[in-house]
């Protein structure tokens, strides 16, 4: 890995070419790296489709342009810094957002704790600055100043506040069950660490509907996944999903369902005392569903009918449970 890699700098072919093109100017460290012939050459390299001799070049070149980024940015380019009062920017900030730039108030609460760090404030500002972002949608904004601030101020009055808004930061970019779940599963552990730390809080309350709104949106996801196998004739790999439906979110939605479609696929494999065992949790705990209806009718038209066998494992799971 090379210096560069080392710090996180990248370049792209478009960085490249407005650098030498006349995008970047003055007398600065950076303009005179990248006005430089070998940087031309690279850049004459990417316009020919030369790729692979161009990122060798870049490669050796390195360490020059690394040293001219640590050295930093043209002075005309850089913002004029004015020290501003705390409660000037503190104030101008919550304007912002009262007025619904979130992004501007996000960038000024930064700028209070920026200016005076050591000013009460600035702790108000760090939480702030995550909720502003949350309302712009820059959930990975919030999400990573919410856990700032619960680093710097863990015993602090808004420290349940920052983890509940990382918790519904994660929550709101749920995606639909033909999708990924990576982000559901983020927001189940974040919203389950809020009950565990303030089971009492008025943020515990509203986590708990929650959770059980993210374990049915997950429960989805594995039923999605077992009707195609079941669909294909993977008898085996569609009881695999319906048991972590029954197994692990008994108390979803989608239970009854989970439980007629191991009926159907223990009946597909011969495995009849199980396809017994299943209808008959079935019927026991959801007598009118539409689901039991089904079950029923699958065993009748094989002379079979519900039956609890103790040794299943459906029997076990929803004992352990109830």
């Amino acid at each position: 890995m090379t210096f560069v890699e080392s710090i996180g700098w990248k370049i792209n072919h478009t960085d490249a070419w407005r650098a030498v093109s006349g995008r970047v100017r003055g007398s600065c460290p950076t303009a005179i790296i990248l006005y430089s012939p070998r940087v031309e050459n690279v850049v004459t390299m990417i316009r020919t489709n030369r790729y692979g001799r161009a990122v060798r070049r870049i490669r050796r070149l390195a360490p020059a342009l690394a040293l001219a980024l640590l050295l930093g940015a043209c002075a005309g380019s850089e913002e004029e810094y004015v020290e501003r009062p705390v409660d000037e920017l503190y104030n101008s900030a919550m304007n912002q957002l009262e007025n619904g730039e979130y992004v501007i108030a996000a960038q000024q609460f930064d700028e209070v704790e920026r200016q005076h760090p050591y000013s009460v404030w600035a702790t108000k500002a760090q939480v702030m600055a995550a909720f502003a972002n949350y309302q712009s949608n820059r959930y990975d904004d919030a999400i990573l100043a919410a856990e700032r601030f619960i680093q710097l101020h863990p015993g602090h009055k808004d420290t349940p506040y920052a983890y509940y808004l990382i918790a519904i930061s994660y929550y709101e970019q749920i995606a639909d069950v033909g999708r990924d779940q990576k982000l559901t599963q983020l927001a189940l552990n974040a919203l389950d660490e809020v009950v565990r730390r303030y089971p009492n809080s008025e943020y515990a309350r509203d986590a708990r509907l929650k959770i059980d709104l993210t374990q049915d949106h997950l429960a989805g996801k594995e039923m999605r996944i077992g009707r195609y196998y079941l669909r294909q004739g993977h008898y085996v790999a569609a009881i695999n999903r319906f048991r972590t439906v029954v197994e692990n979110y008994q108390t979803t939605s989608h239970v009854p369902e989970a439980l007629h479609r191991l009926t159907e696929a223990y009946l597909e494999l011969g495995v009849v005392d199980e396809a017994q065992a299943a209808a008959a949790v079935l019927g026991f705990n959801f007598p009118g569903s539409e689901w039991y209806l089904d079950s029923y009718a699958l065993l009748t038209g094989k002379n079979l009918r519900p039956e609890a066998n103790e040794s299943s494992w459906i029997v076990r799971a929803w004992d352990n449970v109830f």
